[in-house]
């Protein structure tokens, strides 16, 4: 496999016209990716942001951070290497949030985003940090985040009850689409077709978009140690688990050289400023990294182009989110929950295969599955903090990998 690296030739701007590299495979590419990352993650910050009684410019500031400045990283890496390098945020980062954000002020919440991104920093220029982390099994991690993700996909059951037509039809474009194996992603197709099935049936009001624009502003952060561990850590192995690993092993995948350190130093950076503003994250995309830069967004050397629209589109969601908001809040509660159960249903499954694909840690990943699960809080602490607390401990003592 032939293996593209970034040249003297490159690097210069003037070299090479960017508008001559768009072609219609790298725009559809673009477009699918951008979309799958505002078509269903709102939801879950939305959830999050209610579950701490944030306000309506707490939120606002939130869903513009992590998109604004995670089409920033995008736009800059993708054009400075050459290569299909997407920036969004992490959502498993906002479902873990969903149980910590009651139990902190909003400064300390702010303060132990900036924190996690620091921490991100430190993992890309250093090894200290990498080592450890890698302390804690990865089937550990996955463990804590398939009890998280589950307590939202479960919820698809109900809402299929409530809303039989928009759930059932969403349901079967999802299973044609995973079948048939084409190039439109089953989530995508599945979110897009609820929503179109629900304009359908139901009196949804143009009125619910928002009218007064709101101004993102610096939010005051608050540390302390307690935040350290509760959120800026877990948030940090959540962010380089399931969105670094991925998002550059795709890029990796497809032929590219990626530049793994700086990747992950600059997805710490623009979390941390995007913690400033109020959000969780600013980092390398998974999935968006690997639609971006698989065979069908064209030719390798102008793939790059595929993760520049897709940034572009998601920098218009965030600078329209004062717009576009307050009409999501105005959804029906279990279509909310339908598209966040289809957006996260392929977490989910990935994360249990990774939990227990290792059979020494039968006993440590079921603990932690369980307790990340119940959604306890106790000393101050969350469930999943508590169950890698735990798993971890059950692995180190009771279980030896051989």
């Amino acid at each position: 496999m032939r293996i593209i690296t970034k040249t003297k030739y490159d690097k210069d701007p003037s070299t090479r016209s960017f508008l001559k590299d768009l072609t219609t495979s790298n725009i559809s590419a673009g477009m699918i990716s951008g979309t799958l990352a505002i078509a269903g993650p709102p939801v879950i910050i939305l959830e999050a942001a209610a579950a701490g009684n944030f306000t309506y410019e707490q939120t606002i500031s939130w869903i513009f951070s992590v998109y604004f400045f995670g089409a920033l990283f995008g736009i800059i890496l993708s054009m400075y290497y050459r290569m299909p390098i997407v920036g969004a945020h992490s959502i498993t980062g906002v479902a873990f949030l969903v149980m910590v954000t009651p139990q902190f002020s909003y400064s300390e919440l702010i303060g132990g985003y900036i924190l996690s991104g620091i921490i991100i920093f430190l993992v890309g220029v250093t090894s200290f940090f990498t080592k450890i982390m890698s302390w804690i099994p990865k089937e550990i991690v996955s463990a804590m985040l398939a009890g998280i993700i589950a307590t939202y996909v479960v919820r698809l059951i109900p809402a299929l009850q409530d809303m039989p037509i928009v759930g059932f039809s969403a349901l079967f474009v999802f299973f044609m689409l995973k079948k048939w194996d084409i190039r439109i992603p089953p989530v995508l197709g599945a979110v897009a077709t609820a929503l179109i099935v629900l304009l359908i049936t139901h009196d949804i009001q143009a009125y619910s978009l928002g009218t007064s624009y709101v101004m993102p502003t610096i939010q005051i952060p608050e540390f302390s140690l307690l935040g350290a561990i509760s959120i800026s850590i877990p948030l940090a192995l959540l962010i380089l688990s399931n969105d670094a690993t991925p998002g550059i092993g795709a890029v990796e995948q497809n032929g590219f050289k990626a530049p793994t350190n700086r990747i992950v130093s600059f997805s710490g950076i623009f979390s941390a400023i995007a913690g400033l503003f109020g959000g969780q994250s600013a980092n390398v995309a998974g999935l968006m990294s690997a639609i971006c830069s698989d065979d069908d967004a064209g030719k390798k050397e102008k793939r790059y182009m595929a993760s520049i629209i897709s940034s572009i589109l998601i920098l218009i969601f965030a600078i329209m989110a004062w717009k576009l908001v307050p009409f999501i809040q105005e959804l029906p509660e279990s279509f909310t929950s339908m598209l966040a159960a289809f957006v996260l249903i392929g977490v989910l499954s990935s994360s249990l295969k990774m939990g227990f694909s290792n059979r020494h840690y039968d006993l440590s990943v079921i603990f932690a599955f369980l307790i990340s699960l119940s959604g306890v809080s106790f000393l101050y602490l969350s469930s999943p903090v508590w169950a890698l607390i735990v798993g971890t401990i059950i692995a180190k003592t009771t279980e030896k990998e051989k």
